[in-house]
C-alpha cells in the first residue's frame, strides 16, 4: 500500500481519529507492565508505533520515568498531544516523529520498549532484532503480536490472513523468535475479545457508512472499505482461532542467560 500514495492517503483517512489503530486495552497495558517486575526508579520507555497513544497515556500514569513515544504519523501524534495534555501527563512524555525502522537513540537509552501492534511493520524478527541494541543489559521489551490459538484454523480465515498477514504464525514460534532475537521470554497472555471491539472495530464500523458516501464511485476506496468489512467480519466469526498475544521478554544483563523456557 504504501507504494501507492493514494492507496496509503485512503487507508489513513479510514484508521484517522480512531481511538486505537489496532486490538488493545487498557487492563492488558496494565497487566503487560506488571510482568516487567524489576524496572529501576525514573526508568526510560520507548513507545515505539504510538499511534494516537492509548497506551502511552496509561504508561504515563504508572511509569516512575519519562516516556518517549514514536511514530511517523504527525496526525497520530497530535491525538497523542491532546490526550496527554487531558489527562495531566503531558510532562511525562517525549513525543517524536521518527521512522521505527530508523530509530534516532544511542545503543542502551532504555529500560523498556513498548510496541503493541506495531512490530508487524517491520516484521516481528526484524523488529525485535533491530530495537535489541536499545535496551540496557536486563531491560525489558513488549510487544503483542497476532498469532494462531488453534493449531488448524478454518479455511476461510486462513486464507484472509494468507493474504493479509502471510507472516501469521502461533505463540510457539513467537517465543522462539524472541529467544533468536536475544531475549529470554518472561510471559504472554491473549488480549480479552473486548480488546478488539470496545476501541477498535466498533468505532471503525461507525466510521464505515460515512466514509462510504464520501468515496462513492471511487473503486480504489471502495476495495479498501470492502477490505476493512471483511476484517471485521472475520473477527465476528472466527475469534477463537486467533488473537493478539502480549509477550514480555527481557534483555540478559551479565547473569541472565538468553537460552531458556518461556512461558
Amino acid at each position: 500500500m504504501e507504494e501507492n500514495p493514494r492507496l496509503f492517503e485512503i487507508f489513513i483517512d479510514v484508521q484517522q481519529g480512531l481511538p486505537r489503530q489496532g486490538p488493545g486495552c487498557e487492563a492488558s497495558t496494565l497487566e503487560a507492565f506488571s510482568l516487567c517486575s524489576e524496572l529501576p526508579k525514573q526508568s526510560s520507555v520507548l513507545d515505539v508505533g504510538c499511534g494516537p497513544g492509548m497506551q502511552t497515556v496509561a504508561l504515563a500514569k504508572i511509569v516512575d520515568g519519562r516516556i518517549t513515544a514514536v511514530d511517523v504519523n504527525q496526525g497520530y501524534l497530535e491525538e497523542l498531544k491532546a490526550r496527554a495534555e487531558a489527562a495531566n501527563v503531558a510532562d511525562r512524555i517525549e513525543i517524536r516523529t521518527a521512522d521505527m525502522n530508523n530509530l534516532p537513540f544511542a545503543d542502551q537509552s532504555f529500560d523498556l520498549i513498548w510496541a503493541e501492534g506495531s512490530a508487524y511493520i517491520m516484521g516481528f524478527r526484524t523488529a525485535l532484532a533491530s530495537w535489541n541494541r536499545l535496551l540496557k543489559p536486563g531491560g525489558y521489551i513488549a510487544v503483542s503480536e497476532l498469532v494462531w490459538l488453534q493449531p488448524d484454523p478454518p479455511k476461510e480465515a486462513a486464507e484472509f490472513f494468507h493474504g493479509e498477514y502471510p507472516a501469521m504464525t502461533d505463540v510457539e514460534t513467537v517465543l522462539a523468535t524472541i529467544r533468536i532475537c536475544g531475549y529470554l521470554p518472561l510471559g504472554h497472555f491473549t488480549l480479552p475479545d473486548t480488546a478488539w471491539w470496545e476501541h477498535y472495530y466498533t468505532p471503525l464500523e461507525g466510521k464505515l457508512q460515512g466514509l462510504a458516501k464520501k468515496y462513492k464511485g471511487d473503486d480504489e476506496a471502495f476495495r479498501i472499505l470492502e477490505a476493512t468489512k471483511s476484517e471485521i467480519e472475520i473477527r465476528r466469526r472466527f475469534a477463537d482461532c486467533y488473537g493478539y498475544e502480549f509477550f514480555i521478554g527481557r534483555k540478559p544483563a551479565d547473569r541472565l542467560s538468553a537460552v531458556g523456557p518461556g512461558q
